[in-house]
C-alpha cells in the first residue's frame, strides 16, 4: 500500500469535517469531488453557492457556505471580536473579517465546526497563516510553526522504502540552532503520526562529525544538542552530510558510532534555500511525490497548499489534515 493510499484509509476509518475556503478554485472543486465520493472526510465548501453549484462538480454530501450571506457571520464574528479584543479589535472590524474565506475558515475551526482547513491553491502562505496564528495560535509546548514534506521516491530503498519527511521546506528561512532543533522534535512526531513507525532524524550539513569547521555545521551541532535535551529518546543526530545521513555504507564510513547515519527518514535541512531547493530536486529529477508544505505546529490542523497544486495534491493534502486531527483528539 502506498504513503497517499495508507493515509486514505486511515482517514476514512475515522472521517473528519475539514474546511475549504476556496471554493472558487476549480482543483478545490474536483479535489471535494474525489474526497466525497471516495468518503474521506465530510467537507465544508466556502464560496458562492450558485457558482459552485453550477461548476459541473458532484458534491452532493457537502455542506456549502457562502460567508457573505450565512448566519453564521455574527456568531463567528463575536467570538472572533472576544478573542481579538485585547489587541483592539472591534466588533466591526470582526464583521468585515468574515468577509475573508480564511478568517471565516480558521473560526469554523476554532468553534469546533470543522476539524481542519486545507487552502492556499490561489492564497499566498502568509495570507493563510496569518488567521491561524491570530486565532488558533501554537500548540500547547510548541515554539514555533514550521512545514514539512513527506516525499515519496519511487524505486528507493533509502528511508523507510523511499519514504521521508524534509523539513523545513517552506516556512522557517533562517532558523537559529534552537528554532531549528524544535523543528527537528517536530518533524520527529509528525513522522509518528503520518508513518506511524520510529523517527530516524538526521540535522543536516554540508560537514559531517567535524569535517568542516565553521558557524553553517555549528549551528547543526548546536541543534543536535538542544534537540537531545528536549528529546533525549529521539533517534536523532548531526551534523550530517546528505549520503552520510541516507546511505548505509557511507554513513558507516563518515559516523560509524551514530544512531541513525544510514538510516534516517527524516531530515532536517539547515535553512528554507536548502529544504526549498532539495525537495524540488528529488521531486523533479526521482520524480518523487511530494506531499505539502504540511503545517506542524499549529493548535488545530491548518495545511497551506502550493499555489501550483493540482486536484490531486489536494485530495492528499486533505487527507493528511484528516490524519492530523484524529492524531489530535487522541493526544
Amino acid at each position: 500500500m502506498t504513503f497517499l493510499e495508507s493515509v486514505i484509509e486511515r482517514a476514512k476509518a475515522d472521517r473528519q469535517v475539514i474546511v475549504l475556503p476556496e471554493g472558487d478554485d476549480v482543483r478545490t472543486l474536483e479535489a471535494a469531488q474525489e474526497i466525497l465520493a471516495r468518503d474521506v472526510a465530510d467537507l465544508i465548501i466556502l464560496g458562492d453557492e450558485q457558482a459552485i453549484a453550477a461548476s459541473g462538480f458532484d458534491l452532493a454530501g457537502a455542506t456549502v457556505i457562502d460567508p457573505r450571506t450565512s448566519d453564521l457571520r455574527e456568531p463567528l464574528a463575536a467570538e472572533l471580536c472576544e478573542l481579538r479584543r485585547a489587541k483592539g479589535m472591534t466588533e466591526e472590524q470582526a464583521l468585515a473579517l468574515m468577509d475573508d474565506v480564511l478568517y471565516f475558515g480558521v473560526m469554523m475551526v476554532k468553534t469546533g465546526r470543522a476539524d481542519g482547513m486545507v487552502a492556499g491553491a490561489c492564497h499566498a502562505t502568509g495570507d493563510v497563516l496569518r488567521p491561524c496564528l491570530q486565532i488558533l495560535k501554537t500548540a500547547p509546548g510548541v515554539k514555533l510553526v514550521s512545514s514539512f514534506f513527506v516525499m515519496v521516491v519511487p524505486d528507493c530503498d533509502l528511508g523507510q522504502q523511499g519514504t521521508f519527511i524534509f523539513s523545513d521546506c517552506g516556512l522557517e528561512v533562517q532558523p537559529d540552532a534552537e528554532r531549528l532543533a524544535h523543528i527537528a522534535v517536530n518533524s520527529a512526531e509528525s513522522w509518528r503520526t503520518l508513518i506511524g513507525t520510529e523517527p530516524a532524524v538526521a540535522l543536516l550539513s554540508h560537514s559531517s562529525y567535524g569535517s568542516a569547521r565553521n558557524d553553517d555545521a555549528s549551528k547543526a551541532v548546536e541543534a543536535t544538542r538542544i534537540a537531545r535535551e528536549l528529546a533525549p529518546d529521539l533517534a536523532l543526530d548531526g551534523e550530517l552530510q546528505l549520503d552520510a545521513a541516507i546511505v548505509p555504507e557511507v554513513g558507516a564510513s563518515k559516523a560509524p558510532d551514530s544512531p541513525v547515519a544510514g538510516r534516517a527518514n527524516v531530515l532536517v535541512f539547515p535553512d528554507l534555500d536548502a529544504g526549498n531547493i532539495g525537495y524540488k530536486l528529488v521531486q523533479r529529477l526521482a520524480k518523487a511525490e511530494a506531499y505539502g508544505p504540511i503545517t506542524q505546529g499549529i493548535a488545530a490542523p491548518v495545511n497551506d497548499l502550493s499555489r501550483g497544486c493540482s486536484a490531486a495534491d489536494i485530495v492528499g493534502v486533505i487527507a493528511i489534515t484528516c490524519v492530523q486531527a484524529q492524531a489530535r483528539k487522541g493526544a
